[in-house]
């Protein structure tokens, strides 16, 4: 189904909860990506993994909302190596290329308990499971 309306912007009822909650901008890369995959692709799930790959180009996920990061880019090993081959993990809208700097600051803005001992690679994983929690939540 369309994501974007006839008046060119993103029907917010169509889009998946983490991003109607988040900002204009994001939706609308959402819904033009999804749009696009799916007239180009013809297959549904094809475009919901398009749109959201072109979505963690420019925005991390925290905690149930899509926020913009510092620098546009991949976000973790599997965009950097082209999706869905097989290869390279996804870091679920984390952004795993920041610096740890800013994973412990998005760490403490989710409340995650432990974060200052951790390392990265750990900052990651606890940012996923406090992104997921309060994705059920919402």
């Amino acid at each position: 189904m369309a994501k974007v309306g006839k008046n060119g912007r993103a029907k917010k009822s169509e889009l998946p909860s983490t991003l109607q909650k988040s900002p204009a901008k994001a939706q609308q890369t959402f819904a033009e990506a999804h749009d696009a995959a799916a007239e180009q692709y013809g297959d549904e799930a094809r475009a919901h993994r398009v749109a959201f790959s072109a979505v963690k180009h420019s925005f991390e996920k925290v905690g149930d909302r899509w926020e913009p990061k510092e620098e546009k880019g991949p976000s973790d090993e599997r965009a950097e190596i082209g999706g869905l081959s097989g290869k390279g993990e996804t870091a679920e809208g984390v952004n795993a290329n920041a610096t740890k700097k800013h994973l412990l600051d998005v760490a403490r803005r989710l409340d995650v308990t432990g974060r200052s001992t951790m390392t990265k690679d750990e900052l990651v994983d606890a940012i996923k499971k406090a992104n997921r929690r309060a994705s059920a939540k919402g």
